[in-house]
This record gives structure tokens, C-alpha cells and sequence, in this order.
């Protein structure tokens, strides 16, 4: 049996610009792993390209940098999350949960009057 089950999406806006979003969670999540935009992007089936714009638009939305990069030598380069790219991802995730667990009763309520294939 099929169990209904709520899935938020929260963006931070900075102007028209999305400066925070899910997407961008997980991809700093995947630099914090690897070390690496390119291995990071890699583990996301997303393009280097795309995973480097992404990058670059977090780094221009706030005030320093959330991603910084170094240039390759001969054990080539990497990539790392600043204390402030940590810190913009641990209260993007408790806003997350916070947003879940505000919306939670209600959800079960509507989630009765929903058809569910069994």
C-alpha cells in the first residue's frame, strides 16, 4: 500500500536569483564528500558545466564565498566548502525540517481525502 508523503521545495531568493535551493544543497553536500566539482557533479549525473554555474551563482548571492576552488598542479585541483558554505547549508536544512514538521498535521489531514492505488 502506497502511503501519501509531503516533499518540500524551499528556494532562497536573492533578487531574481535562486541563491539557495535544493538542488544547491546537494551539491554542496557532494563537495563536501568529494573534494571536487567535477567529482561532485559526477556523483549527480550533472554536467561540470551546469554543477560550475551553480556554484557560481551561490558565490555571487551572498556576501563571501560559499564554494572555493583551487587551481590544478600536479595532483590536480579540488574544491572546497567555507565555513560559511557550511553554515548556509546546516540552517538550510533545519528551515527544511522546520517547514515539515510546521505543515505536518495539516498534511495528514488532507492526505485522507487523497485516492490511493493499493
Amino acid at each position: 500500500m502506497s502511503k501519501p508523503r509531503l516533499k518540500l521545495h524551499v528556494r532562497i531568493l536573492a533578487e531574481e536569483q535562486i541563491a539557495f535551493g535544493p538542488g544547491k544543497a546537494e551539491l554542496l553536500e557532494a563537495i563536501q564528500r568529494t573534494g571536487s566539482i567535477s567529482q561532485a557533479a559526477k556523483s549527480m549525473n550533472m554536467s561540470y558545466r551546469r554543477a560550475w554555474q551553480l556554484v557560481d551563482t551561490m558565490n555571487q548571492c551572498f556576501h563571501s564565498q560559499l564554494v572555493e576552488t583551487q587551481t590544478g598542479g600536479t595532483h590536480g585541483g579540488g574544491a572546497l566548502v567555507t565555513e560559511l558554505g557550511q553554515m548556509v547549508l546546516k540552517k538550510y536544512r533545519a528551515m527544511e525540517q522546520q517547514a515539515i514538521q510546521t505543515l505536518e498535521s495539516e498534511f495528514e489531514a488532507l492526505s485522507s481525502y487523497l485516492k490511493i492505488k493499493q
